[in-house]
């Protein structure tokens, strides 16, 4: 036992020793950024590498790093949008909702409006869903479809029928009722009535859509305004162009207060049916919409704002709750104002900076010029042979006319010079030919020809205008 431990004692004490060896040859690590062989090392070495360990780490020192600028929101409108975030819905969403307008023709069921007001995923929790009718018979047949029970819609649906077609709802017809969607046509005093049956009742929240109202002026957009404002009460006015059946979220739109100059619908202004839905639906729950009446028209123009805002709201994956909100409570100004400080908050392009951008637009610019240069020679070169196609071809056919007779008072050039416009398409055919390039040469035929004599009624047209201006002035 003694001698194991005294061997193990000589192990320990030749490792220590060997440590102490090392130690001697190398200098201990300093405190500080950098560490360099000593000179005693570097005189027995037959190298001089110095090797430097950095304290920044592998990016270097920070005036070497480069720091990514913020991307300029116009050309990049994600840099502009942030993560989709809940939205604000209002506080009292349940009990029983009334609709208002709907179910009326027999080109379509209407049913989105009720699905919209049911469907899971939204900020609704209703008892029940009244929907209002002129015939009640009829709207069974409408809404009493299979994916209505699938959906649970069935559950809460009840039917209540109109006093007479086309008629608002009454007080008594409206007890109970929290909050109603109403479609109105174009009808502006609808909406008055609509405002005092809220306010006689215990509505609470009520959104209305106006469709091809043209006639709303500033004025008038007012006067609604002030029939259903009213305190503990809210509402949303939505007005849109005649309704057309396109798919929903199928074009972007642009939104203005209803009234203004941009707020104003024109005689023919269109928009999707079910898009108008779902604007006076999500707008009945979104709290950005209280108390607000609104004109949404479709956009278009791939270079609005609007378009580009509404899509790149789509494509950075907000919902369409989350899209409608951003546009009320934000829309085209906040994105106008975020370019524009981008561009007080940019720095200052530096001579090298404008140098690389020189250089850049040089290249740039010498790269169109060769590809322009590669296709006219390219362009040059096919006209070259076309041409001497054509030529041969017009001295076989000169040829083979001369023998059978068909010329005997012209020499072959003014042959060649009178049917050059049939040489030219012959010798362009046989080159696409040639060149293995997809021809149908009777269809082009026919084609020539017939040009060839609208060319020549014109000519004889414009030669008896000519023959006629003479002989008047004779």
């Amino acid at each position: 036992m003694k001698s194991s431990i005294s061997r193990v004692q000589v192990g320990i004490a030749a490792g220590v020793a060997s440590l102490a060896a090392i130690g001697t040859s190398c200098n201990a690590f300093a405190p500080s950024a950098f560490v360099a062989s000593s000179a005693a090392t570097r005189g027995q070495s037959s190298s001089s590498t110095e090797l430097f360990i950095s304290s920044w780490g592998i990016n270097g020192p920070p005036h070497r790093r480069k720091t990514e600028e913020e991307p300029n929101p116009a050309e990049k409108i994600q840099a502009y949008l942030k993560a989709p975030e809940p939205v604000a819905a209002r506080d009292n969403l349940d009990g029983r909702v009334l609709v208002s307008g709907y179910v009326q023709s027999k080109e379509r069921t209407d049913q989105f409006v009720f699905d919209m007001l049911n469907h899971e995923e939204a900020a609704f929790h209703f008892d029940a869903i009244v929907a209002f009718v002129d015939d009640e018979k009829f709207a069974k047949k409408r809404l009493l479809s299979r994916s209505a029970r699938y959906t649970g819609l069935l559950d809460k649906l009840e039917l209540l029928q109109a006093s007479e077609p086309g008629a608002l709802p009454t007080e008594l017809q409206l007890a109970g009722v929290k909050h109603w969607v109403a479609s109105v046509g174009n009808d502006v005093e609808a909406v008055q009535k609509i405002g005092a049956l809220v306010r006689a009742t215990d509505v609470e929240n009520v959104s209305i859509l106006l469709t091809g109202a043209s006639s709303v002026t500033a004025d008038a957009a007012q006067e609604i305004v002030d029939s259903l404002k009213m305190e503990g009460k809210s509402f949303t006015v939505i007005s849109v162009g005649e309704l057309k059946e396109t798919p929903e979220g199928s074009v972007p739109y642009s939104i203005d207060d209803m009234g203004t100059i941009n707020g104003t619908i024109a005689d023919g202004d269109t928009f999707s049916r079910d898009e108008s839905i779902r604007l006076v639906t999500e707008c009945l729950g979104l709290e950005s919409g209280r108390d607000k009446a609104l004109t949404f028209k479709e956009c278009s123009d791939v270079n609005a704002t609007e378009f580009k805002l509404v899509k790149g709201l789509r494509e950075g994956g907000y919902s369409r709750p989350q899209e409608i909100d951003h546009m009320i409570s934000k829309g085209s100004a906040a994105y106008i104002e975020a370019c524009a400080n981008w561009t007080t908050k940019a720095p200052k392009r530096t001579q090298f900076d404008e140098w690389m951008k020189g250089e850049e637009e040089k290249l740039k610019l010498e790269s169109e010029q060769a590809v322009n240069r590669k296709e006219e020679e390219k362009e040059a070169a096919r006209k070259g042979e076309s041409e001497d196609i054509a030529r041969e071809w017009a001295k076989r056919d000169f040829f083979r006319k001369g023998m059978s007779g068909e010329i005997s008072d012209m020499t072959e050039e003014e042959y060649i010079e009178s049917i050059w416009d049939r040489a030219t398409f012959e010798g362009d055919l046989r080159w696409r030919q040639l060149n293995g390039m997809e021809t149908d040469e009777e269809k082009e035929l026919e084609d020539f020809k017939s040009k060839q004599d609208k060319k020549k009624e014109a000519m004889l047209e414009r030669a008896k205008a000519s023959l006629a201006e003479l002989l008047d002035e004779e």
